[in-house]
């Protein structure tokens, strides 16, 4: 298991069951490729340069669920790492893209995004070449970018199996003559409405300080084995905020590693005993009704994963999970959205 797909499991195991999770997709890797299907049956594959390459370049391939759908294709050149080479370049790169030594046309990247769109001939090729060994590069000048094919395969046809087009026309391996119509249809985006923010009351900060003893054992009640340092140090702030007429969040550090850190998030009731329960002990931030979660893969901050957890007036419920892919040293903050849940937030009309 790689630095991000650990973390972010860590992250799931540290939300509490009063947070249940929407019907979710999935992901799936092997080797220098990756896909990841959302709970609307959106798949997104992303493949990177092999580890010894010493130019790194990914490509997202995304495909919606339902009969008869088209893959788009993005390029990304890296930039991790690579300043002086960046600075050095054009304000607009005209690459050459190449497959087994076949030209195929030109890709236009700014220097500042160092991002292009993929003409429709363009991923077509790609799609062919990628199940077998290729050679697969982008040219400029004496510089060369090139795809790894290995990987692609195995996640392509978990691509066509999750969207249910084994032996369609339309599947990208294993083609055949089944109806289109038995390829699976989109699912809707599922929406929530976040309530309106409640007033907070005067109440609300004292209970942080006058009765933070009683409230901060109620709170290590819910941690059975684990343990949070705000809740240890009693010198530690705890963070009250109202979230409806009778229920209030509380949250405070709970851990700090190496390149990551997590606080606690619980409701309580906004008066003794409390009831507290645990939302998770990995959060980063609140914000408009939603705990953020954001962990890094590995320190050097080129791969994250994400998630929202969104309170729906009686509970907090995922609303969103995704990563930035593979640690393969792209770009800071990671190179693609690659979402597993995903969801509408609206607020409420008041």
């Amino acid at each position: 298991m790689n630095a991000l797909a650990l973390i972010f499991t860590i992250s799931l195991m540290l939300v509490s069951l009063c947070a249940p999770t929407a019907a979710a997709g999935l992901s799936f890797s092997h080797n220098d490729w990756e896909l990841a299907c959302d709970n609307t049956r959106t798949c997104r594959a992303a493949g990177y340069h092999s580890d010894e390459d010493e130019l790194p370049i990914s490509v997202l391939l995304t495909r919606p669920a339902g009969p008869r759908q088209a893959i788009t294709g993005e390029l990304m050149l890296g930039d991790f790492s690579n300043e002086e080479f960046v600075q050095k370049l054009p304000a607009v790169l005209k690459l050459s893209m190449r497959v087994n030594g076949r030209s195929l046309g030109p890709v236009v990247v700014t220097k500042e995004s160092l991002t292009a769109k993929l003409s429709t001939n363009q991923v077509t090729a790609l799609l062919e070449a990628l199940p077998r060994k290729s050679n697969i590069e982008w040219i400029l000048g004496k510089q060369r970018w090139h795809l790894s094919d290995l990987g692609a395969a195995a996640v392509l046809l978990k691509m066509d199996e999750l969207q249910g087009r084994l032996g369609t026309p339309g599947a990208l391996l294993k083609k055949g003559t089944k109806s289109e119509s038995a390829v699976l249809p989109a699912l809707p985006k599922p929406v929530l409405i976040v309530p309106p923010v409640a007033k907070p009351r005067a109440t609300d900060a004292l209970l942080a300080t006058k009765q933070s003893k009683a409230l901060r054992q109620a709170l290590r009640a819910t941690l059975k084995d684990e343990e949070c340092s705000g809740l240890v140090d009693e010198k530690s702030e705890l963070s009250i905020t109202r979230i409806s007429e009778k229920h209030l969040l509380v949250s405070t550090p709970c851990w700090l590693a190496a390149y990551n850190s997590g606080d606690g998030y619980w409701v309580i009731h906004d008066a003794a005993p409390y009831q507290p329960v645990l939302v998770t002990m990995a959060g980063s931030d609140f914000d408009n009704g939603s705990i953020s979660v954001a962990q890094k893969g590995r320190g050097l901050g080129d791969c994250w994963s994400f998630k929202s957890l969104t309170w729906d007036g009686k509970r907090f419920v995922q609303t969103q999970i995704s990563t930035t892919g593979m640690c393969k040293s792209i770009t800071p903050g990671g190179a693609w959205s690659l979402p597993t849940l995903t969801t509408e937030v609206r607020p409420s009309a008041r």
